[in-house]
């Protein structure tokens, strides 16, 4: 009983989820990759948001945000090609204390750089397999940081209540 003999009242969400094989023809490699990513982040106990952009021109795949702080880039490859193409990583460096690359286990791992993280992950979960080394973001950009990851966490979440809503890519 609650104060004033009022029952406490506990709300409980249940989501019905639609099975995997209805989810997954609609997402591409990379998207695959960064679910499996994510969910493994999740039981280190981090939140994660995907297509982040941290300043115009730039969209990290996946941004994580941990339970001191701390925040990962993870960069996305399916393929040789899509590495090889990808001109902008180094600009993703200055936007995270650790980055890292997630690919899947038949990626040829020797193409990526030795001084970045790796992940290796499928749709389904995913293994830290080396930890890039840590560049602590100075006090200004983390909360630059923290301020854009959540507006993009709350403007993902209103378009799941709301798919009539629109944002621009600079509104989160």
């Amino acid at each position: 009983m609650g104060q004033g003999g009022l029952t406490d009242v506990y709300v409980l969400f249940i989501f019905d989820v639609m099975p995997d094989n209805l989810i997954t023809p609609a997402l591409m490699p990379g998207q695959l990759l960064a679910r499996g990513v994510a969910r493994h982040l999740r039981t280190l106990n981090f939140a994660s948001v995907e297509e982040l952009v941290p300043v115009r021109g730039l969209r990290v795949d996946v941004m994580a945000l941990g339970p001191k702080g701390e925040i990962w880039v993870i960069e996305c490859k399916s393929s040789r090609v899509d590495f090889q193409t990808d001109n902008k990583w180094q600009g993703y460096l200055e936007w995270a204390d650790r980055f890292f690359w997630a690919v899947d286990q038949d990626f040829p791992t020797e193409l990526l750089p030795e001084d970045t993280g790796l992940i290796i992950a499928d749709s389904y979960d995913a293994e830290i397999v080396r930890r890039g080394p840590e560049a602590k973001l100075s006090g200004p950009r983390r909360k630059q940081m923290l301020v854009k990851f959540a507006r993009h966490a709350a403007a993902r979440a209103q378009v799941l209540r709301d798919p009539g809503v629109v944002f621009r890519s600079g509104d989160a």
